[in-house]
Order: structure tokens, then C-alpha cells, then sequence
């Protein structure tokens, strides 16, 4: 019987979590970006950025998580990383102080494919929560491409909901729409809500 757990990213990992984002993209984004674009993606360099990012992360609040699956053997599967919001974060135009102190921002959260509808990232996501409570955080961002309805139907079920924010990403001359989603993080205990949304300008 399979068992699945989440735990702190190692630095020995980077080269798997870099593979398995690779993975990742080139079958849930393969309609939403340019082919050659993912085609060309360097998992060398992949692999270097999430090892600087397990040793080196700018603060204790900045976080890799991994999912794992052990049967016979372990296998990474997925993994999360989040930090407290920062530019990236910020729609164009938004000031720099619109998202505040206590907002994290999800800058990644994938599961391989092969290893979907397991309960992976339902795990990455909860153990994730609970470290944004422990570091004082009360709200969660994450971007979501437009069309990539599998992120966006995951995130609405644990209580995500869009706060009105967008903006396109310039690759290889392609605009691509994306959309902010956000949630108030429970106390203890509780299941997610979703935020109240700040009224449209």
C-alpha cells in the first residue's frame, strides 16, 4: 500500500524537484505556452535555482516543500514553494504595500502528472498552511495561468477565490493571462475560507 507524506526539501532534491517541474509544464501548459519555449527550458539551470533556494532562501519564511510517495521505494512527486509576498507578487501598477506583512505568496505548486488524483497536493497545501501559521501569516496568494483550469479548480476546492487581480506575462512575444487568487488562512483546526475580496477600482 502506497503512502504519502510532505517534508522540507533537501538539498540533494533539486535535481528531481527540477525534473519534475519540467515534466510538469511540458503536459499542464503545453496549450497555454509556446512548445519551443517549454522544448527549450534548461534543467541544468532549473536544478542550480532550487538549490540555492533550499541553502540559500532569503528568510526562514521562505519555504520548499516536497511531496513524497513511498511503496516499494521513495519517489518525489511534487513540490511547493512560498515566501512572504514580495514584487512578483503584485499585480502591474499595484503599490508595493497593497498585499501587507502577513500575506505569503505560492510561487509554485506542482504534482507530476503520473502521480495526480493521489492526495499529493491536498498534502503539499495543507502542510503548507500550517507553516504560514506557525510564521504568522494571515492570507495566501498565488498566481494561476488563465487557462490552466486544473490549478484553478484545485485551489477554488480548498477555498481559493480570484481578489480581482491580472496581468499577462510577456513569453517570447505571447501575452499570457493570469489571474491572482487568494484565501484567509484558518485558525488551527479550521478549514480554509475563502477572502473577501477588495472592491474593483
Amino acid at each position: 500500500m502506497a503512502l504519502g507524506y510532505v517534508r522540507p526539501a533537501r538539498p540533494e532534491d533539486a535535481g528531481e524537484i527540477a525534473r519534475i517541474q519540467l515534466a510538469t509544464w511540458r503536459v499542464a501548459y503545453r496549450r497555454i505556452l509556446p512548445r519551443h519555449v517549454l522544448d527549450n527550458l534548461d534543467e541544468a539551470w532549473l536544478t542550480r535555482r532550487w538549490a540555492a533556494a533550499v541553502q540559500e532562501p532569503p528568510s526562514g519564511a521562505h519555504r520548499v516543500l516536497v511531496a513524497v510517495e513511498q511503496a516499494e521505494q521513495s519517489y518525489l512527486v511534487g513540490f511547493a514553494a512560498s515566501g512572504p509576498a514580495d514584487a512578483e507578487a503584485l499585480a502591474p501598477n499595484e503599490p508595493a504595500e497593497a498585499l501587507g506583512d502577513d500575506v505569503v505568496a505560492v510561487t509554485d505548486l506542482l504534482v507530476e502528472p503520473r502521480w495526480g488524483r493521489r492526495g499529493h497536493g491536498s498534502r503539499l497545501l495543507a502542510a503548507s498552511v500550517d507553516l504560514w501559521r506557525e510564521d504568522g501569516f494571515g492570507r495566501a496568494v498565488a498566481w494561476a495561468f488563465d487557462g490552466d483550469a486544473a490549478t484553478r479548480k484545485f485551489l477554488a476546492s480548498a477555498g481559493w477565490e480570484p481578489d480581482g487581480a491580472g496581468r499577462a506575462l510577456d513569453v517570447d512575444d505571447m501575452l499570457v493571462p493570469q489571474l491572482r487568487l487568494h484565501v484567509t488562512l484558518p485558525a488551527a483546526g479550521e478549514p480554509a475560507a475563502p477572502a473577501q475580496a477588495a472592491p474593483a477600482d
